[in-house]
């Protein structure tokens, strides 16, 4: 992919040697010359230029870009720069970095935002996803809460460890991604079992999110939860 990313910081570069190490091509956007640092990430194509300047953009020519990820530490900017890429450029997907969480419900379909990061909600839900077995965990959510990235990570009384995943009766509208085991991670086909202790990633919708918890971890999950914290 062609990714533009806004905001030469430690985020945006971060993020750019990420996805050049996963072999695509990444132009960084920064507006201070004092933060073009070439050197940091070399194998990124840098640019002194305004993300928020519509004149700029063009002179990038970001219609032929991807991705546009709005990394800068500021919220204003990254909502200008994500409404300019989808309204001015029709950019496919456009990434938004959130930084104060009283601003997150800015970041819509409105302001051209397709997947918007805040660094609190992903922090805590890696806390929660380390610490909790039988339990739904929300990891991500995409296109504006019309799906999330949920885990599961089952215990041993699950309902259905030991049974391969085509007997699992997942409710429409989801599918399981990922299984996490140990230090694999495996691509799940249907023949394989679930096992206790497996990290089980979903996508899936919010409206079918408590079904999943409850084929994954029994109709008696949230009660069981609890008992587990006291």
């Amino acid at each position: 992919m062609r990714v533009a990313i806004a905001g030469a910081g430690n985020v945006g570069r971060s993020i750019a040697q990420e996805l050049i190490e996963n072999g695509h091509q990444v132009m960084l956007l920064e507006r201070q010359p004092r933060m073009l640092r070439p050197e940091r990430v070399p194998a990124a194509d840098w640019v002194l230029a305004d993300a928020c300047e519509l004149s700029s953009l063009q002179e990038i020519n970001l219609a032929a870009c991807d991705v546009v990820v709005a990394a800068t530490g500021d919220d204003k900017v990254n909502l200008v720069v994500s409404l300019l890429a989808k309204t001015e450029f029709a950019v496919p997907r456009v990434v938004a970095r959130v930084n104060r969480a009283e601003n997150e419900w800015l970041f819509t379909e409105q302001w051209g935002v397709d997947v918007s990061v805040s660094k609190p909600r992903v922090m805590a839900a890696l806390v929660e996803e380390a610490v909790t077995v039988g339990d739904l965990v929300r990891l991500m959510t995409f296109r504006h809460g019309e799906a999330n990235l949920v885990e599961i990570t089952l215990p041993e009384d699950a309902p259905h460890v030991g049974l391969p995943i085509r007997s699992i009766p997942l409710p429409p509208d989801s599918a399981l991604v990922a299984i996490v085991r140990g230090r694999r991670v495996l691509t799940p086909t249907p023949d394989d079992p679930v096992e206790a202790g497996d990290e089980l990633v979903f996508v899936c919708t919010v409206e079918v999110e408590e079904q999943v918890r409850s084929v994954m971890l029994g109709a008696d999950s949230v009660e069981k939860t609890r008992s587990r914290r006291r």
